[in-house]
Protein backbone atom coordinates (compact mmCIF):
# COMPACT_ATOMS: atom_id res chain seq x y z
CA UNK A 1 0.00 0.00 0.00
CA UNK A 2 1.72 3.24 -1.01
CA UNK A 3 0.67 6.96 0.21
CA UNK A 4 1.76 9.65 -0.92
CA UNK A 5 4.19 10.98 2.15
CA UNK A 6 5.11 14.32 -0.05
CA UNK A 7 3.29 17.33 2.80
CA UNK A 8 4.08 15.36 5.73
CA UNK A 9 6.74 15.87 8.35
CA UNK A 10 9.27 13.18 8.56
CA UNK A 11 7.87 12.40 12.25
CA UNK A 12 4.68 11.57 10.68
CA UNK A 13 6.54 9.75 7.42
CA UNK A 14 8.41 7.43 9.93
CA UNK A 15 4.74 6.69 11.51
CA UNK A 16 2.87 6.19 8.49
CA UNK A 17 5.87 3.74 7.07
CA UNK A 18 5.46 1.60 10.28
CA UNK A 19 1.98 1.29 10.73
CA UNK A 20 1.66 0.52 7.13
CA UNK A 21 4.72 -2.36 8.03
CA UNK A 22 2.40 -3.46 11.26
CA UNK A 23 -0.50 -3.60 9.09
CA UNK A 24 1.45 -5.61 6.45
CA UNK A 25 2.79 -8.38 9.35
CA UNK A 26 1.90 -8.08 12.79
CA UNK A 27 5.02 -10.18 14.13
CA UNK A 28 7.52 -8.44 12.02
CA UNK A 29 9.75 -6.29 14.77
CA UNK A 30 9.99 -2.77 13.17
CA UNK A 31 14.02 -2.11 12.72
CA UNK A 32 14.99 1.34 12.25
CA UNK A 33 16.15 0.51 9.03
CA UNK A 34 13.26 -1.34 7.27
CA UNK A 35 10.90 1.66 8.54
CA UNK A 36 13.64 4.62 7.43
CA UNK A 37 14.00 3.34 4.03
CA UNK A 38 9.92 2.62 3.64
CA UNK A 39 9.50 5.97 5.13
CA UNK A 40 12.19 7.87 2.70
CA UNK A 41 13.88 9.70 5.60
CA UNK A 42 17.23 8.76 6.94
CA UNK A 43 17.85 6.81 10.51
CA UNK A 44 19.17 9.64 11.95
CA UNK A 45 16.28 11.68 11.22
CA UNK A 46 13.84 8.43 12.73
CA UNK A 47 16.09 8.39 15.57
CA UNK A 48 15.81 11.96 16.76
CA UNK A 49 11.96 11.35 16.60
CA UNK A 50 11.96 7.65 18.45
CA UNK A 51 15.42 7.21 20.28
CA UNK A 52 14.66 3.61 21.02
CA UNK A 53 12.80 0.93 18.89
CA UNK A 54 10.29 0.39 21.68
CA UNK A 55 9.70 3.99 21.47
CA UNK A 56 8.66 3.87 17.53
CA UNK A 57 7.07 0.71 18.18
CA UNK A 58 4.87 1.75 21.41
CA UNK A 59 4.08 5.10 19.71
CA UNK A 60 2.66 3.32 16.22
CA UNK A 61 0.53 0.72 18.83
CA UNK A 62 -0.51 3.57 20.61
CA UNK A 63 -2.02 4.94 17.37
CA UNK A 64 -3.51 2.07 16.07
CA UNK A 65 -5.53 1.43 19.06
CA UNK A 66 -6.55 5.00 18.95
CA UNK A 67 -8.42 4.25 15.71
CA UNK A 68 -10.02 1.19 16.63
CA UNK A 69 -10.42 1.09 20.27
CA UNK A 70 -11.55 4.51 21.65
CA UNK A 71 -12.20 5.72 25.21
CA UNK A 72 -15.34 7.74 24.54
CA UNK A 73 -17.23 5.31 26.28
CA UNK A 74 -15.41 4.68 29.65
CA UNK A 75 -16.15 8.32 29.76
CA UNK A 76 -20.21 8.42 29.36
CA UNK A 77 -21.37 8.79 33.37
CA UNK A 78 -24.89 8.31 31.82
CA UNK A 79 -24.17 4.69 31.74
CA UNK A 80 -23.59 2.84 34.80
CA UNK A 81 -19.92 1.54 35.04
CA UNK A 82 -20.52 -2.09 34.60
CA UNK A 83 -22.37 -1.74 31.27
CA UNK A 84 -19.30 1.00 30.15
CA UNK A 85 -16.74 -1.86 31.15
CA UNK A 86 -18.51 -3.82 28.74
CA UNK A 87 -19.02 -1.82 26.28
CA UNK A 88 -15.44 -0.83 25.99
CA UNK A 89 -14.39 -4.91 26.37
CA UNK A 90 -16.76 -5.34 23.70
CA UNK A 91 -15.00 -3.01 21.37
CA UNK A 92 -11.28 -4.95 21.52
CA UNK A 93 -13.31 -7.59 21.23
CA UNK A 94 -15.15 -6.35 17.41
CA UNK A 95 -11.38 -6.39 15.83
CA UNK A 96 -11.39 -9.87 16.05
CA UNK A 97 -14.85 -10.27 13.93
CA UNK A 98 -16.55 -13.75 14.00
CA UNK A 99 -16.55 -16.89 12.25
CA UNK A 100 -14.41 -16.54 9.13
CA UNK A 101 -12.93 -13.54 9.84
CA UNK A 102 -12.19 -14.63 13.22
CA UNK A 103 -10.25 -18.19 12.03
CA UNK A 104 -8.35 -16.03 9.66
CA UNK A 105 -7.35 -13.97 12.39
CA UNK A 106 -6.39 -16.24 15.09
CA UNK A 107 -4.71 -18.32 12.16
CA UNK A 108 -2.77 -15.07 11.50
CA UNK A 109 -1.90 -14.73 15.75
CA UNK A 110 -0.74 -18.73 15.26
CA UNK A 111 1.47 -18.33 12.42
CA UNK A 112 3.15 -15.58 13.53
CA UNK A 113 3.30 -15.95 17.27
CA UNK A 114 3.02 -19.93 17.98
CA UNK A 115 3.86 -21.46 15.39
CA UNK A 116 7.69 -19.80 15.12
CA UNK A 117 10.49 -20.59 17.62
CA UNK A 118 10.46 -18.06 19.63
CA UNK A 119 12.81 -15.56 18.63
CA UNK A 120 13.45 -12.26 20.55
CA UNK A 121 12.06 -10.48 17.64
CA UNK A 122 8.50 -12.24 17.90
CA UNK A 123 8.75 -11.87 21.87
CA UNK A 124 9.35 -8.44 21.57
CA UNK A 125 6.67 -7.64 19.26
CA UNK A 126 4.17 -10.08 20.92
CA UNK A 127 4.65 -7.62 23.84
CA UNK A 128 4.59 -4.74 22.39
CA UNK A 129 1.06 -5.36 21.37
CA UNK A 130 -0.09 -6.62 24.91
CA UNK A 131 1.75 -3.93 26.53
CA UNK A 132 -0.80 -1.61 24.62
CA UNK A 133 -3.78 -3.47 25.45
CA UNK A 134 -2.95 -3.45 29.37
CA UNK A 135 -2.62 0.00 29.18
CA UNK A 136 -5.79 0.65 27.19
CA UNK A 137 -7.56 -1.35 30.25
CA UNK A 138 -6.16 -0.40 32.58
CA UNK A 139 -6.65 3.68 31.48
CA UNK A 140 -10.19 2.28 31.64
CA UNK A 141 -10.06 0.72 35.10
CA UNK A 142 -8.54 3.94 36.69
CA UNK A 143 -11.53 6.07 35.61
CA UNK A 144 -14.14 3.75 36.94
CA UNK A 145 -11.38 3.52 40.16
CA UNK A 146 -11.48 7.42 39.76
CA UNK A 147 -15.49 7.80 39.93
CA UNK A 148 -15.62 5.42 42.92
CA UNK A 149 -17.09 2.96 40.72
CA UNK A 150 -14.51 0.78 41.34
CA UNK A 151 -12.62 0.02 44.66
CA UNK A 152 -8.39 1.07 45.24
CA UNK A 153 -6.70 -2.21 44.14
CA UNK A 154 -4.16 -3.49 41.51
CA UNK A 155 -5.64 -2.23 38.13
CA UNK A 156 -2.61 -4.22 36.03
CA UNK A 157 -3.48 -7.14 37.72
CA UNK A 158 -7.44 -6.93 37.05
CA UNK A 159 -6.75 -5.99 33.76
CA UNK A 160 -4.41 -9.14 33.09
CA UNK A 161 -7.56 -10.68 33.97
CA UNK A 162 -9.74 -8.67 31.41
CA UNK A 163 -7.04 -9.79 29.12
CA UNK A 164 -7.44 -13.51 29.66
CA UNK A 165 -11.26 -13.36 29.22
CA UNK A 166 -10.90 -10.79 25.96
CA UNK A 167 -8.44 -13.58 24.55
CA UNK A 168 -10.55 -16.36 25.35
CA UNK A 169 -13.79 -14.34 23.88
CA UNK A 170 -11.69 -14.23 20.67
CA UNK A 171 -10.87 -17.80 20.51
CA UNK A 172 -14.30 -18.95 20.72
CA UNK A 173 -15.36 -16.48 18.00
CA UNK A 174 -13.33 -18.44 15.28
CA UNK A 175 -14.57 -22.16 16.81
CA UNK A 176 -17.71 -23.41 15.71
CA UNK A 177 -20.80 -22.51 18.49
CA UNK A 178 -24.11 -24.21 19.22
CA UNK A 179 -25.81 -21.29 20.79
CA UNK A 180 -25.43 -17.94 19.93
CA UNK A 181 -22.19 -16.62 19.98
CA UNK A 182 -23.57 -12.72 21.28
CA UNK A 183 -25.43 -14.07 23.97
CA UNK A 184 -23.02 -16.25 25.22
CA UNK A 185 -20.19 -13.32 25.23
CA UNK A 186 -22.15 -10.77 26.63
CA UNK A 187 -22.98 -12.97 29.60
CA UNK A 188 -18.93 -14.11 29.94
CA UNK A 189 -18.68 -10.49 29.98
CA UNK A 190 -20.89 -9.86 32.74
CA UNK A 191 -19.44 -11.89 34.61
CA UNK A 192 -15.83 -10.88 34.18
CA UNK A 193 -17.01 -6.99 34.56
CA UNK A 194 -19.04 -7.94 37.96
CA UNK A 195 -15.68 -10.20 39.30
CA UNK A 196 -13.41 -6.95 39.05
CA UNK A 197 -16.57 -4.27 40.11
CA UNK A 198 -16.96 -6.58 43.26
CA UNK A 199 -20.54 -6.27 44.99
Amino acid sequence: MEHDTGELGSRDKVLLAAMTMFGEDPGARLSVRAVASRAGVSTGSLRYHFPTQRELQDEVLTRIYDLVVTDERIHDSTVPARDRLVGCLRQVLTRVGVGTQARDGMRKVVEEFVAPEPTEELHAAYLAIEREVRRRLEYWLTVLTNEGALPDGDNTRRARFLITVVNGLGLERALPAEDSILQSETDTLYTAVDCVLGP
